[in-house]
């Protein structure tokens, strides 16, 4: 079967589609998966270009959608036949982060062989059931992504109707934490360096937007929109370059869910300002098995879909990733085959 690899030491012209054995019938606690998309995500882009160092040949993608082909001894939630998209932590079923979470041995595409495959032989918790008529595609941008949103703004931060959230730019985390707030009753102040984007998070249901490029303060803006008083909670992409506006947006008591390093892993924190406002500012990674089970729950209740920028073919992940890179996307980038 074909499959997606990276040849060390990384780079997008060392991606390359290599020939390997089907991986068989499933054993006990197992499932074939026949894959048909994945989705792009900033942790691929570092794995693919090299920014995280993994084993010569490792097949890329941590997110992956696809079918159940058959399931081994003992597997009762799912059979053959049902739509499924991958876990991003296999081995975290529930509960809160531990130790084998703090990294990503376990995690498809960087400490595993991951998704860009045909074919796929896993234990029973590397997968959910996928939204129920969702295409393989949109179920492909749950894994990373979404799933992500969810723990950041449900999970960790408790959100209620009434607060008001603030996101960072048009990517696929941002997006779908702008479509879970709204979904929830929450209102949104979304950043984006294109005013073009930002009509488009408006016709998604942003409340305000700013434009981060010609407001450089642009936590005083938020401030301002807010009547003085702050976000509930901020979506915190971006890192070390964002955080100090982060908490300046941010109303005493809040949240900050920092989840990207878009411009930098270390940088100065303005903790007298984080201290001041009591504000609660906690780094995360995706989540468990059973918080994907429960935003799946979520977004068949509400009906959210996922926003898909552009889909590629199996042999076009070089290009795709160079999309990526050129930040012109609006929510997911996907490949199918």
């Amino acid at each position: 079967m074909k499959t997606y690899v990276v040849r060390t030491p990384g780079g997008l012209d060392r991606l390359e589609i290599v020939e390997r054995d089907d991986p068989g019938e499933p054993g006990p606690g197992e499932v074939r998966v026949a894959i048909h998309a994945t989705s792009l995500n900033f942790h691929d882009l570092l794995v693919a270009n090299g920014g995280i160092p993994t084993e010569d040949g490792r097949v890329l993608m941590a997110d992956g959608a696809g079918v159940v082909e058959a399931v081994g001894a003992g597997v009762a939630e799912f059979t053959p036949g049902d739509h499924v998209v991958s876990t991003f932590f296999p081995h975290w079923i529930a509960g809160r982060p531990f130790t084998a979470v703090g990294n990503f041995a376990g995690t498809p595409g960087d400490g595993i062989d991951g998704m860009a495959a045909a074919h796929v032989v896993r234990p029973v918790s590397a997968f959910t059931r996928a939204p129920k008529g969702w295409s393989h595609p949109e179920a492909a941008t749950i894994t990373t992504a979404g799933l992500t949103a969810w723990r950041a703004l449900v999970v960790d931060g408790a959100l209620q109707a009434g607060q008001t959230v603030l996101t960072m730019g048009g990517g696929g985390v941002s997006i779908a934490a702008l479509q879970l707030a709204k979904a929830m009753g929450a209102n949104v102040v979304a950043t984006s360096s294109s005013d073009e984007k930002r009509e488009r998070l408006r016709a998604l249901g942003a409340d305000h937007t700013i434009n981060y490029k010609a407001t450089p303060e642009w936590g005083n803006e938020v401030l301002r929109l807010t009547g003085g008083e702050g976000v509930s909670h901020v979506v915190e992409i971006g890192g070390p370059g964002t955080l100090p506006q982060s908490v300046r947006a941010t109303r005493v008591g809040g949240h900050i869910a920092l989840i990207g390093v878009l411009t930098g892993r270390e940088g100065q924190v303005p903790t007298m300002e984080l201290m001041r406002k009591q504000i609660r500012l906690q780094g995360l990674i995706v989540g468990s098995r059973r918080d994907q089970q429960n935003y799946i729950a979520a977004l068949e209740a509400t009906g959210v879909r996922p926003v898909i920028d552009r889909s590629f073919a199996f042999g076009e992940l070089p290009e795709a990733f160079a999309y990526q890179l050129s930040g012109e996307h609006f929510g997911k980038i996907c490949v199918e085959w």
